[in-house]
């Protein structure tokens, strides 16, 4: 959009500078381009202005809630796992190791 606006301004400047007066060339500058070129890009740019005026969209299905990946949610999942795991596993032993000490102590 932009190569449009240098190219027409390029015109018009080239016809502002064939004018018979000073005047007529900057008048001509002005409202054969400046104005013109910039109510286009005001108009043009507008869609651009509201999406940036839009709050930022909800995190993606991929993501959670706290903007974490599926990935990252993944894998404190299995850690989370993984340490439940082991705590029942030094509950089980240490259960076991009672066991045997009552056995042994009965004996």
């Amino acid at each position: 959009m932009y190569i449009v606006a240098i190219g027409w301004l390029w015109v018009v400047l080239m016809m502002a500078l064939t004018e018979a007066s000073l005047t007529a060339g900057i008048l001509t500058f002005l409202f054969y381009g400046l104005f013109p070129l910039a109510l286009f890009l005001w108009l043009m740019g507008t869609p651009q202005r509201r999406r940036a005026q839009r709050p930022s969209p909800r995190p993606l299905p991929e993501e959670g809630g706290d903007g974490r990946s599926r990935a990252a949610h993944a894998q404190s999942e299995s850690l989370r796992s993984l340490g439940a795991a082991r705590r029942e596993r030094s509950a089980v032993m240490l259960d076991e190791e009672t066991r045997q000490g009552d056995r042994s102590d009965a004996g």
